[in-house]
């Protein structure tokens, strides 16, 4: 088993993204969220499982061993391989499944694409009790211990490329992308506002974020905020 890869990031597409490691370009598929903690040109390191098939060997990788192992455990489920598994994962955290299993939560469930009622309560029925109970695996942190956020528009892109790798058009990500974009911007302006203030405490010269400066988003957020708003659709 590869249980990680740590290396130079080469590239990031829209699913998955490749680590030099020693020379050797390795292709890793990633959920939106590990991928916006990933940058091209930067050391990186992530937690994977490689999937074998008679056709092929994926690498999936993760922003930490709690998602892996979440990852793997996932497929044991009927039904559930390894690009629903990434799916799940793509919309909720694996504290969100743990908790949504726990108390047979449905609706959460159903808000994957590709998992309908019968599938959640087929997950359900077979994950309970296995999966553990939230709180039981840490803070996911972004790949190489970066929060998985962006400073810049970018996480429009991400977030959209996110949306239709999980099936959805690319009108109905835009839409809805344009739905969520007010709140996530107020939001993450609310955030460096009070950072700012915290260190004016320390430092009375210390600069206001200015009408243009930019903010983080955290992309993952962004993802899941999206998919609430095509759910309701």
């Amino acid at each position: 088993m590869i249980a990680h890869l740590e290396g130079t990031v080469s590239s990031v597409a829209p699913d998955g993204a490749v680590i030099d490691v020693g020379g050797i370009g390795l292709a890793v598929q990633c959920a939106p969220g590990t991928l916006a903690g990933l940058r091209a040109g930067q050391r990186a390191r992530v937690a994977t499982s490689l999937v074998v098939r008679e056709d092929a060997l994926t690498l999936y990788g993760f922003a930490d061993e709690d998602e892996r192992a979440t990852f793997e455990l996932l497929q044991t489920a009927s039904g559930i391989g390894p690009r629903l598994a990434l799916a799940m994962l793509a919309v909720l955290t694996p504290d969100a499944l743990r908790r949504a299993v726990a108390v047979e939560d449905l609706a959460t469930l159903v808000t994957v694409p590709g998992i309908g009622r019968k599938g959640a309560q087929r997950i359900v029925l077979e994950l309970s009790g296995r999966l553990g109970q939230p709180g039981d695996g840490r803070a996911g942190a972004g790949a190489a211990g970066e929060p998985a956020a962006v400073r810049d528009g970018s996480w429009r892109d991400q977030v959209r490329a996110g949306l239709v790798n999980l099936g959805w058009q690319a009108r109905d990500a835009d839409q809805a992308i344009a739905v969520i974009e007010p709140d996530l911007l107020a939001a993450a302006a609310a955030a460096a506002t009070a950072v700012t203030a915290t260190g004016a405490d320390a430092d009375a010269g210390a600069p206001k974020p200015g009408a243009g400066s930019q903010v983080t988003v955290d992309v993952a957020v962004a993802l899941r905020a999206a998919l609430r708003v095509l759910g309701r659709a």
